[in-house]
C-alpha cells in the first residue's frame, strides 16, 4: 500500500530553482535512502513531506490517518522530565488503560457487585475487553520495550532518573530517536540519525531498523549505514530526483551505468547533428543538392536535442598547510579531570603526550566528555584538576561540531574576507570554489546554509588560518559522502 506520494513537487529559493518535477512514492515497509550533495535540498524536501512547509508547485498526498515521525538534524528533547518518565509518555494510553483495569479488578472484588449477577457480568465483559486491548497494545511488555531501546542507545539504569536537560546535545538527540522508535509510526523520516551515535549504538540501530514494522526514509552521509539498511535510493541530483533499487553500493554502480549510457546516446546524437549540419552548410547553396540540404535542415529542426549529461558529484579539493612550524612537543596533559562541576567528573585521570606529525583519535560513548576534553584543552572550560601545556609555537585551529564559529549575519564571502581583509577577493572566491561555493553561492547568508554547507565553510576557514595543530570535533557529521572521502 502507498503511504505517501510526491507529484511534480518543486521549490524555489531566493528566486533560484532548488529542484523541480520531483515524483516518487513511499510504500509500506520501504527502506529508502535520500542522497545528494550538500545544499541540494534534501532537508527542504523532507520538511515538505512531513507537512512542515508547502511545495511551490506540485502536491504531496498521504494515506488517510498516516502517522509520521520526524527526526531533524541535531533535534534533541528539551524537558525537565527524567529519561524514564519521558519515554513513559509514549505509552500514556496503555498506562491509562492499565489503571482502568485495576479499578475494574477492585470493583469485581466488591461484595455488592458480586451479589448483583447482572452488574457483575457486565463489568466482567468490560474487563475482558480491556484486557484484550491491553495485551494487543503490549501492555505486559512496554516497560521491557523501553528498557531494551534505552539499553540499545547506551542509557543504562543509572540514567533512568536523570533529567533529560542534564544530558549532552548528542545524548538528547539519541533520546529523541529512541522515543521516535518506541512511538511506532507508519513512516519514520530521519535526517542524519547517525551523527551522534557511537559504533556500538550504530550497530544496534542497524539491527533494530531491519525489523521495524513501518516505512523509513533516511538522509545519511554514512555510506556503510546506508549499505546495511536501505533497499532503495533516491538521488537528488541536477535539481531533479532519480530512483535506484538496491543499497548504496548498488546505487553507485547503477548511477555510473546510467550516466555512461546517457553519454553514449548524447554523443551519438551530437555526431548525427554535426553530420547533418555539415551537409546543410556544404549543399544548401548548390542548386543540384539544395532540396536534400533543406530536407536535412528540417530533420535538424524536428530533432529533440538531448541535454549534455551531468551530475552534481563535484568534489572538494583542498589541503591543510601550516604557516609556521611548531616545536616537537605539541600538547601535554597530566592527571587531568574534566567536567562542569567538582562533584560531577566526566573522566579522570587523563594523560596526553602529543608530538609533532602525530594524529590522535579520541573515541568513547556519548556523554563521556570528548567535546568537554577538547574545550578544556582550548581553555574554553577549565580542567577540574591536573595540568596542560602547549608546546613552543603551537597555533590551534578548532572545528566546533556545533558550528558556533560562524556568524549567521554574514555572507559566505564576508565570513572569510572579514578575517583576511588583505587577501584579494578573487583569491577568496577561488578558495571558496575549491570547497564547492561557486557563483552566487558566495553571496548566501550563513544562516541560510545547510548543515553540510556550514561544515564546508568551517573547513575553508581552517585552511585559511594555516594553523599547525588542528582540533577537529566531529568534522564529518554534516559532510556528504564525497566530501567525507576527500577529507579522509
Amino acid at each position: 500500500m502507498i503511504l505517501l506520494q510526491a507529484q511534480n513537487v518543486s521549490r524555489e529559493f531566493s528566486g533560484e530553482q532548488l529542484f523541480s518535477q520531483i515524483t516518487f512514492d513511499i510504500q509500506e515497509q520501504d527502506r529508502i535512502g535520500l542522497v545528494g550533495r550538500n545544499g541540494a535540498g534534501k532537508t527542504t524536501l523532507l520538511k515538505m513531506l512531513i507537512g512542515q512547509t508547502q511545495p511551490d508547485g506540485g502536491q504531496i498526498i498521504t494515506k488517510k490517518g498516516l502517522s509520521i515521525g520526524y527526526l531533524a538534524q541535531n533535534q534533541g528533547l528539551n524537558t525537565d522530565n527524567t529519561i524514564w518518565n519521558e519515554l513513559l509518555t509514549v505509552f500514556s494510553e496503555v498506562i491509562a488503560l492499565e489503571q482502568e483495569i485495576h479499578k475494574l479488578e477492585a470493583q469485581l472484588g466488591d461484595p455488592k457487585i458480586i451479589a448483583n449477577p447482572e452488574k457483575f457480568k457486565s463489568l466482567s465483559n468490560l474487563y475482558d475487553q480491556k484486557q484484550q486491548t491491553f495485551k494487543a497494545k503490549n501492555g505486559f511488555g512496554y516497560q521491557a520495550e523501553i528498557r531494551g531501546v534505552l539499553n540499545g542507545f547506551s542509557f543504562g539504569k543509572e540514567f533512568y532518573d536523570r533529567s533529560v536537560n542534564s544530558l549532552s546535545g548528542g545524548q538528547k538527540t539519541k533520546l529523541a530517536l529512541a522515543k521516535l522508535l518506541l512511538e511506532q509510526h507508519d513512516l519514520l523520516v530521519l535526517d542524519e540519525p547517525t551523527n551522534h551515535l557511537d559504533m556500538d549504538t550504530l550497530a544496534w540501530l542497524e539491527k533494530y531498523i531491519k525489523s521495524y514494522d513501518g516505512a523509513l526514509l533516511i538522509v545519511s552521509h554514512d555510506r556503510y549505514f546506508l549499505d546495511h539498511v536501505v533497499t532503495r535510493v533516491l538521488d537528488l541530483d541536477q535539481q531533479t530526483l532519480f530512483s535506484y533499487t538496491g543499497n548504496y553500493s548498488d546505487y553507485i554502480d547503477k548511477k555510473a551505468a546510467r550516466l555512461k549510457s546517457e553519454w553514449k546516446t548524447y554523443e551519438k546524437q551530437q555526431t548525427k547533428i554535426d553530420k547533418l549540419q555539415d551537409f546543410v552548410n556544404k549543399n544548401i547553396v548548390r542548386a543540384s543538392t539544395t532540396k536534400r540540404a533543406q530536407s536535412r535542415r528540417k530533420q535538424l529542426e524536428k530533432m529533440t536535442v538531448l541535454e549534455r549529461p551531468n551530475s552534481d558529484d563535484a568534489e572538494m579539493h583542498f589541503h591543510f598547510a601550516a604557516k609556521h612550524p611548531s616545536g616537537n612537543v605539541v600538547l601535554t596533559v597530566k592527571d587531568a579531570a574534566i567536567g562542569y562541576e567538582a562533584d560531577h567528573v566526566l573522566s579522570a585521570p587523563i594523560n596526553i603526550d602529543l608530538t609533532k606529525h602525530h594524529v590522535l583519535g579520541i573515541v568513547g560513548p556519548n556523554g563521556v566528555g570528548k567535546s568537554t576534553l577538547l574545550k578544556s584543552i582550548l581553555g574554553l572550560i577549565p580542567f577540574l584538576s591536573g595540568t596542560q601545556k602547549l608546546g613552543t609555537g603551537v597555533e590551534i585551529g578548532y572545528y566546533d561540531q556545533e558550528q558556533h564559529n560562524l556568524d549567521d549575519r554574514k555572507t559566505v564571502l564576508n565570513e572569510l574576507w572579514d578575517e583576511h581583509p588583505l587577501v584579494p577577493e578573487k583569491d577568496i572566491r577561488s578558495l571558496l570554489g575549491s570547497f564547492l561555493f561557486s557563483g552566487d553561492d558566495v553571496s548566501k547568508l550563513v544562516k541560510n546554509l545547510s548543515g553540510g554547507e556550514r561544515a564546508r565553510l568551517l573547513l575553508t576557514k581552517l585552511t585559511m588560518q594555516a594553523d599547525n595543530f588542528l582540533i577537529l570535533d566531529e568534522p564529518t557529521n554534516h559532510l556528504d559522502i564525497d566530501s567525507r572521502e576527500v577529507l579522509e
